[in-house]
């Protein structure tokens, strides 16, 4: 938004001089030039940012469907870590992995 030149408040400003038949048409029209240019550049603006938004929206679902789906695998892989009678699981191998990791590493590191 660098390349728009006003605020509102410039154009609630804004004085035209007057001459013997009104305003000066041509500083009327330059004025406009520079207020249509700058709404050109609003509605850049605002097209570029529907499409980014749109674009975060589709990837926050899709990372949200994963998280689902990674947290659906974990549940079913306790359960059935659960169910094996006491049968050491590669879940809790991992756990005791990153539980070791940290007393080595410091409890800092994750």
């Amino acid at each position: 938004m660098e390349k728009i030149s006003l605020t509102p408040q410039d154009i609630l400003d804004k004085e035209f001089g007057i001459d013997v038949r009104g305003y000066t048409p041509q500083e009327v029209d330059k004025y406009l030039d520079l207020v249509i240019g700058d709404y050109n550049e609003f509605i850049k603006e605002i097209k570029k940012l529907k499409k980014e938004n749109a674009f975060l929206n589709d990837e926050n679902a899709k990372l949200k469907n994963e998280l689902r789906r990674i947290k659906a695998n974990i549940e079913a892989a306790e359960e059935s870590a659960s169910s094996s009678n006491g049968a050491v699981s590669n879940i809790d191998l991992l756990r005791r992995l990153s539980q070791l990791e940290k007393v080595v590493y410091g409890k800092n590191e994750e």
